[in-house]
């Protein structure tokens, strides 16, 4: 049966949206979203000031709109939920989300189950478009609005062209020659990067530390900061889950069908690169949460985009909630920086699914 394509009323008469809506897994999306739930109460809680659940769970309602509730806790405890943990927490999370569904539709558009942010160039492109804004004296705001998650995904955007541009010959994407392009500008926009930060300030520590990847300092504002530009085109990649099916099918019956599939494919490169590159803007590069997200997905729930990248959402937020758990409590009283967590997780994890791997097409 030919998987439904957005717009094609002929395939939808094939398939219901009834039947979808009814098979859909929702009970999954409900305990993915319980589970990332509990694990941001435990973390708003873990600290050098430890704070029970159950007061993390009050404290964090009676700051809701509408709602309020009497407790006797200290007024120190309501100022470290509100105003450190849980900034870090839900910036933490957004991150997470953004790397996710971007590995996941990197991976969907490129038929390359190893294609990821951190791998295919755009994290570093991202990094490099940042930097150059906080060293080269550009205003980062006008007003309320910031320019620095903008020049994160031009470069970012760049980047990946490149690499798509390098990997593409004949027709074809080669899994090894796109990861090796990828590697390869990763390397070199990471120097340029490294000579721009070297050349413009003699200290040097926050910025390396912020291209190491981390949350430390986070506040309420660099949440609202990211989130116009990674929901929207959050959404927008989700309604492209089953055209991500058709992708992985044949490529030449979605056009038959009347999709043009390399509009498409530009609009996802575009969505996927500025979902990434608002995430680098405020958390530095941290790299493997495009593979470990939507690979575990695949390897319990199966490979329909339309459910892998909401799961995969899911997924990747409550991933980068417990590494930075890991990263702030690991080490205490030092900071580990994330990037350091995720790469012990995602090294192992990288190697498991290229031992999986039965043949790569050269």
């Amino acid at each position: 049966m030919s998987l439904p394509i957005a717009g094609d009323d002929s395939v939808w008469t094939r398939v219901s949206r009834r039947s979808i809506a009814l098979n859909y897994p929702w009970w999954r999306l409900g305990m993915g979203l319980t589970v990332v739930l509990v694990i941001a109460v435990v973390a708003g809680g873990v600290g050098s000031v430890y704070i029970p659940p159950w007061t993390v769970v009050q404290i964090v309602a009676d700051g809701l709109p509408f709602v309020e509730i009497s407790g006797d806790w200290a007024a120190s405890r309501e100022t470290i939920i509100w105003d450190l943990r849980f900034p870090r927490i839900a910036l933490a999370a957004v991150v997470g989300a953004a790397l996710a569904v971007s590995g996941a539709t990197y991976q969907g558009l490129f038929r390359n189950p190893l294609a990821d942010p951190y791998f295919i160039g755009v994290a570093s492109g991202a990094a490099l478009g940042a930097t150059i804004v906080l060293m080269t004296g550009i205003p980062v705001y006008y007003g309320s609005f910031t320019v620095l998650p903008i020049a994160a995904a031009a470069g970012a955007i760049g980047a990946v062209t490149v690499t798509y541009m390098i990997a593409r010959r004949a027709g074809q994407l080669p899994l090894l020659t796109l990861i090796l392009a990828g590697l390869a500008i990763s390397s070199l926009l990471g120097a340029v990067t490294s000579y721009i930060i070297m050349s413009s300030d003699p200290d040097v520590r926050p910025l390396l530390g912020w291209l190491l990847g981390g949350f430390t300092g986070t506040q309420w504002n660099d949440v609202y900061m990211v989130l116009p530009y990674i929901v929207p085109a959050t959404v927008i990649m989700m309604a492209y889950g089953r055209l991500l099916n058709m992708f992985q099918l044949n490529e030449e019956e979605a056009k038959h069908l009347g999709v043009n599939v390399e509009r498409a494919k530009i609009a996802l490169i575009v969505l996927a690169s500025i979902t990434a590159a608002a995430a680098v803007s405020v958390s530095g590069i941290i790299g493997f949460v495009g593979i470990i997200a939507p690979h575990t997905v695949r390897l319990i729930w199966g490979v329909d985009h339309r459910f892998l990248l909401p799961m995969a959402i899911i997924v990747g937020a409550g991933f980068m909630v417990l590494a930075d758990l890991a990263a702030r409590t690991v080490a205490s009283p030092t900071e580990l920086p994330v990037g350091i967590v995720t790469a012990f997780c995602g090294a192992p994890f990288f190697l498991f699914l290229l031992t999986r791997t039965k043949r790569i097409v050269m």
